[in-house]
């Protein structure tokens, strides 16, 4: 399945003829019109860093039909052994750049890697036309998510954050309630989760000093990619990335972004006008053990302001008003109050319930107004099927303004005090040596595609 749209895309979509059996033939060489897909096409996918969570997202996606996973990459080739029984022929590289310049028939690629690389490799498949459905959060720092959300506009590619919950029911649900007028005018969010905790245990303390030997699978040069150069460490990789600032956004780009997602999609809430952080003890290295951040958003609409609080690492928000002394906060979630009460959400923006219970009992539950969605990579790739970027739901479209919005609050935790933002131009107005979180530096030789 091939765009037509750009005559890059037609120079790309002409030289697929040469692929190996398993891809299929775009449809513009066998005759069809755009956006018709005849039985016999599929959706070619490259899975790019297919190790843990990607892997899981490559084998979802493989499932559903119309889809083939055309070419395997990740930069430890232990994961190739692993993926030759699902995918038998299936052409595996290390180097994302390879794939990209040989496998001329891949139509979209699934990105799996840790955050320091999403906007790297995310912007060069973009480039070429391909299709892009990259793991969450969107992007490592600011300026990335909003060059992302620009390099899709511009291409007109299909793309998708991997925040699940945002096709869930529960999310629709949430603003369907909020629009009802359910609790009245929205004051005050609280969303937290139990992150980092017992998951990963290096954030709060120093990077290694040991230098223990590279494993013969992996290529630690291109694993570091566009950050600075360290000594590997089992500390990093395969697991224990999140926590440092170099690689990972913490347990705020790891769970905000799903658990405060009906937050911004419900509210349309924009960026915010101040952000502040209270934070464990810091260190240069990694996140703080714990951090509660606030956002200040004004005014919009026909909306009044609204406090946002972040809590993570064990931190706890208080009940939400009416919270029945004998029930239990869930260790993931999210909660709103407003003039006339509150709805309490589960984490990974799950299904809605009015507080206090007695409230949820007599409540009369308003129209399902809002389009279900058939599944959130299904929808992804029924998306890039009609060449419809709109219909990819977490599409850059959306959540690049949401993650810019959700990534000035590593701002206050990195510098301390408030953070005044400008959200138009991408700037701490109060705070110059922001700049460097803002927009980082790239090692030399894996700059971001312009």
């Amino acid at each position: 399945m091939k765009k037509v749209t750009l005559s890059r895309r037609n120079f790309l979509a002409a030289s697929s003829a040469s692929v190996a059996a398993f891809t299929i033939l775009p449809r513009h060489v066998i005759g069809q019109t755009e956006n018709t897909l005849p039985p016999s096409e599929k959706l070619n996918i490259a899975g790019i860093g297919i190790g843990g969570q990607g892997g899981g997202v490559t084998k979802a996606m493989s499932e559903l039909p119309n889809v083939n996973i055309g070419a395997l990459c990740d930069v430890d080739r232990r994961h190739e052994g692993r993926m030759k029984n699902d995918y038998p022929g299936r052409p595996f590289y290390q180097d994302y750049r390879i794939l990209l310049e040989k496998e001329k028939g891949i139509d979209a690629v699934m990105v799996g890697t840790p955050d320091h690389w999403h906007a790297p490799i995310s912007i060069a498949a973009m480039r070429l036309g391909k299709h892009v459905y990259v793991e969450k959060p969107m992007s490592h720092t600011i300026e990335e998510a909003h060059r992302m959300g620009k390099v899709a506009l511009e291409t007109k590619t299909v793309t998708q954050m991997g925040n699940g919950g945002h096709a869930g029911e529960g999310i629709r649900l949430t603003k369907e309630w909020i629009d009802a007028g359910a609790i009245g005018a929205v004051k005050e969010i609280h969303s937290w989760s139990d992150r980092p905790g017992k998951w990963w245990p290096t954030q709060g303390k120093r990077r290694p000093t040991e230098t223990p030997p590279v494993p013969d699978t992996l290529d630690w040069d291109l694993w570091q990619g566009p950050a600075k150069v360290y000594p590997y460490h089992r500390a990093y990789a395969p697991s224990s990335w999140r926590g440092f600032f170099d690689y990972g956004c913490g347990a705020l780009g790891d769970m905000m972004v799903h658990n405060a997602d009906p937050a911004w999609y419900a509210l349309d809430l924009g960026a915010p006008e101040w952000i502040e952080a209270e934070t464990s003890e810091k260190n240069p290295d990694t996140f703080p053990e714990w951090c509660i951040v606030t956002w200040q958003f004004a005014a919009k609409g026909d909306r009044g302001p609204i406090t946002v609080k972040w809590w993570d690492g064990g931190k706890m928000p208080p009940p939400p008003p009416g919270f029945e002394a004998a029930r239990e906060m869930s260790d993931n979630g999210i909660y709103f109050v407003g003039e006339k009460g509150s709805i309490l959400c589960g984490g990974w923006s799950g299904a809605p319930r009015l507080v206090p219970e007695s409230a949820m009992a007599d409540f009369q539950r308003p129209e399902k107004t809002i389009p279900r969605s058939p599944g959130h990579h299904r929808e992804w790739v029924n998306a890039c099927i009609a060449n419809r970027p709109e219909d990819a739901k977490a599409g850059f479209w959306y959540s690049a303004p949401y993650t810019e919005s959700m990534l000035a609050g590593v701002l206050p935790i990195r510098l301390g005090g408030r953070i005044e933002w400008d959200g138009v131009n991408l700037r701490a107005k109060n705070a110059p040596n922001a700049e460097e979180f803002i927009r980082k530096e790239y090692r030399r030789g894996f700059e971001l595609p312009a």
